[in-house]
C-alpha cells in the first residue's frame, strides 16, 4: 500500500442489527423482523468509505482482546486500511444497538468500550504516520484526550484537520472545535453546538428551513473555517469563514441530496464523511463543492444498502451511477 494520505483516529463497534417495522414506545416489546451482525463503528465506517473512494487510508483505533477485536483487524486488512490497535485485555471491544425501522429511519445505543481508552503515549508512537498523511479525520467516539491529542499532532505536521462531532461529546468546547478546519454536524449536531458554544436555542428540524444568509450567520458563530451541515434528504449547506484554506468562490450555498431508493440510512453520514476526505485528495485542483457533490452521492448510495461498513459504496459503483471522473 502506499504511504496513507488520509489518518481516520475513530472507533470501531460490532453492530448488532434488528429490523422492525416500528420502534417500540417505554414498555412494550415488538417482534423483531431480522436480525444480523456486521463491522460498524463512526471511524471504521468512516475508514472504509474512504479506501472504497480509492484513497490510501490508516486508521487509529482501540480495540477488546476479544472475538470482535480479532474479526475488526482482519475486516480492515481485507479492505487494504493500513490499521494500528491499540488492544485492551481488559475492557471489550465497542458494541453497537441499531433498531432499523421499515421505513429506513434508525435508533441506535453504543457502548463503546476499548474505543473509549486509547492513549495519548499510543499516539505519540505513531508521529510517522500523521507525518505521512494530509488529512485527519475524527469524530467523537473516542476519550476526547485522545481527540484532541491527535488534532494537536495533526496541527504539528499541517494536516487538513475534519471532525464529524458525532455524537456530542459532554466536554466539546470551542477550545476543541478551534483546533478544527472543517466541521461536518448533521443538523442535530449543530444545533447543540450552537447551544453550547454561542448560547443559542434552535430547533434541529428548523436549520433547513432557515434562509441560507442567516444559515451561514448562525454557522459563524462557531468560528470554525469551514463548515457542512449535513441535512439528509435536503442534502447540505456549506459555510466558510474568511480565512478559510477551503473557501470557495461563493461564501455559502446548498448542494441538494441525490435520489435514492432508501432502504437503510444508519451509514449516511460516515459515507459522506469518508467519501469527503478522499475527494479531497482526489479532486485537489478542484473547488471543494467538486468534493461536496461527490460526498453526496456516495452517501445517497449509502442509504440503499443494509449495514454500515459493508454499506458503503466504491468509487466505481459512484461513477457508473452519477458519472464524474
Amino acid at each position: 500500500m502506499n504511504t496513507p494520505r488520509v489518518l481516520v483516529l475513530g472507533s470501531y463497534n460490532q453492530d448488532c442489527v434488528w429490523r422492525v417495522e416500528r420502534a417500540p414506545q417505554a414498555g412494550e416489546t415488538v417482534r423483531g423482523r431480522e436480525f444480523s451482525s456486521a463491522h460498524g463503528g463512526k471511524g471504521f465506517n468512516q475508514a472504509v468509505a474512504c479506501a472504497r473512494q480509492g484513497a490510501a487510508t490508516a486508521f487509529i483505533a482501540a480495540l477488546g482482546d476479544d472475538v470482535a477485536g480479532a474479526q475488526a483487524q482482519r475486516a480492515a486488512a481485507a479492505e487494504g486500511i493500513a490499521a494500528h490497535w491499540q488492544l485492551h485485555a481488559d475492557v471489550a471491544t465497542g458494541n453497537a444497538c441499531i433498531l432499523v425501522e421499515d421505513g429506513g429511519q434508525n435508533r441506535i445505543v453504543v457502548a463503546l468500550g476499548a474505543n473509549e481508552r486509547i492513549g495519548a503515549g499510543f499516539l505519540a508512537a505513531r508521529d510517522a504516520v500523521f507525518a505521512g498523511s494530509r488529512i485527519l479525520l475524527v469524530q467523537l467516539e473516542n476519550n476526547l484526550d485522545a481527540t484532541r491529542a491527535a488534532l494537536e499532532r495533526a496541527t504539528q505536521h499541517g494536516l487538513l484537520r475534519i471532525l464529524n462531532p458525532a455524537p456530542v461529546h459532554a466536554q466539546l468546547d470551542a477550545a476543541l472545535l478551534a483546533q478544527v478546519d472543517l466541521l461536518i454536524p448533521n443538523e442535530t449536531e449543530c444545533a447543540l453546538l450552537l447551544g453550547r458554544v454561542a448560547g443559542l436555542e434552535l430547533d434541529p428540524a428548523t436549520l433547513a428551513q432557515r434562509p441560507d444568509a442567516e444559515l451561514h450567520a448562525l454557522l459563524r458563530r462557531l468560528s470554525v473555517a469551514s463548515i457542512i451541515v449535513t441535512l439528509g434528504a435536503q442534502g447540505c449547506f456549506v459555510s466558510h469563514g474568511e480565512a478559510s484554506p477551503l473557501a470557495d468562490a461563493a461564501p455559502y450555498y446548498r448542494v441538494a441530496a441525490e435520489p435514492a431508493r432508501v432502504v437503510d440510512t444508519t451509514g449516511a453520514g460516515d459515507a459522506f464523511c469518508g467519501a469527503l476526505a478522499a475527494a479531497l485528495l482526489r479532486l485537489s485542483t478542484q473547488p471543494l463543492r467538486a468534493a461536496v457533490v461527490h460526498a453526496n452521492r456516495c452517501a445517497a448510495l449509502a442509504t440503499e444498502a443494509r449495514g454500515a461498513a459493508a454499506a458503503m459504496p466504491h468509487l466505481d459503483a459512484v461513477l457508473a451511477r452519477f458519472g464524474g471522473s
